[in-house]
């Protein structure tokens, strides 16, 4: 029997959009269908590059092309209504992170997916990095014990022109917010893959160096979860020229384990690649503790025989077909994506009411 071609839509030209286009190339059981923006001369530049179809409504693009699943790269804060409008279409639909900048947009998502039975995942491909993938399974091989301690760490740096990039960055009414929502949600992400459920977060975001715009470059926070483990988040876009981002988890039996998933000047789509392989920057299991330099060979091998910035997309996307097609959830779900943009929310909440917040969050009525 002949194996089932998957139709792939993309929602919005950005810059991420590219990236999405080039790793559904790649997947021999896949095809890129079609492309919707709201700026017609971009679809049709998009549709041209990649050889498929330019659509100006999302309804007809998923009637029209027999869309299995429609991938969101919009800007973040208009995530809602193409993954909507895809879902009731009847297609599955795969957002790029953050899933929305607000939990009401989030919430209103889900309960969109699940009234109309599609499935629907949040981009989160830095789990699909061997050194990420490593120290899951360390955790869940209860090698480090009782995960204890956990902390998250991303120095790095965006100037003027980034930001000069895109009219809706740097403004709370059209990003939502800074590094908590642009930057961080993968680091935040593989923190709550690795360490569970969140009870409170006490948190605080600063200013410190990027003055022509409103919202946080730097965010800290303390976190503590609901299996009784605590943890410390710092994020920045401070550091010139960027330095690293670090996910690191210790154990009750001393153990502990990490990875480095940026190094260098940090990734920014379109504009730049990965400068360093991710890697374990951490392992002190007994026994293990000389495979470190066996891994970042291995790892740095993969990085300069692939272009990672592709690679990681095509097996999250590989992934939400075979959920499809086997009937079962993604790697990734909504409700993860959902409480990505629940931690940074917390953090933003505690800031402007200077006090802890308690988890679970709601959304609170907008102004």
């Amino acid at each position: 029997m002949a194996e089932r071609i998957y139709n792939i839509s993309i929602a919005g030209c950005s810059k991420v959009a590219h990236l999405h286009a080039k790793a559904i190339r790649n997947i021999p059981n896949a095809r890129l269908a079609g492309v919707w923006s709201r700026t017609s001369k971009k679809a049709a530049d998009f549709a041209s590059l990649y050889k498929t179809q330019a659509f100006s409504d999302i309804s007809k693009m998923v009637t029209d092309t027999k869309s299995d699943l429609v991938i969101v790269c919009t800007a973040h804060p208009y995530h809602k209504q193409p993954a909507m409008d895809s879902a009731i279409a009847g297609a599955n639909v795969l957002v790029e992170k953050p899933l929305a900048s607000d939990l009401q947009d989030c919430d209103d998502i889900i309960k969109c997916c699940k009234d109309n039975h599609v499935r629907l995942g949040v981009v989160s491909q830095r789990r699909w990095y061997e050194p990420v993938k490593r120290v899951k399974r360390a955790i869940d091989n209860g090698k480090v014990g009782k995960p204890v301690l956990a902390t998250v760490t991303m120095l790095g740096w965006r100037d003027k022109a980034y930001y000069d990039s895109d009219a809706w960055r740097g403004s709370w009414k059209t990003e939502g917010g800074g590094v908590l929502v642009n930057q961080s949600p993968h680091q935040l992400d593989i923190l709550l893959w690795f360490m569970g459920e969140i009870d409170e977060v006490y948190g605080i975001w600063k200013n410190l160096n990027h003055p022509y715009i409103e919202v946080d470059d730097t965010a800290m926070a303390i976190v503590k979860f609901k299996s009784g483990a605590i943890g410390n988040i710092l994020v920045s876009n401070s550091q010139k020229p960027g330095l690293y981002g670090k996910v690191q988890v210790h154990g009750e039996n001393g153990s502990s384990v990490g990875v480095q998933t940026d190094g260098g000047a940090m990734f920014i789509a379109g504009r730049s690649g990965v400068a360093e392989p991710p890697v374990n920057d951490l392992w002190t299991i007994p026994g293990e503790e000389n495979l470190l330099k066996q891994w970042i060979s291995e790892d740095n091998e993969t990085f300069n025989n692939c272009d990672t910035t592709v690679r990681y997309m095509q097996y999250q996307i590989e992934d939400f077909l075979f959920s499809i097609g086997n009937g079962m959830e993604p790697a990734v779900t909504g409700e993860d994506g959902r409480r990505t943009v629940e931690l940074f929310t917390a953090i933003y909440r505690s800031t402007r009411d200077n006090m802890p917040v308690k988890f679970p969050l709601k959304h609170e009525p907008r102004s």
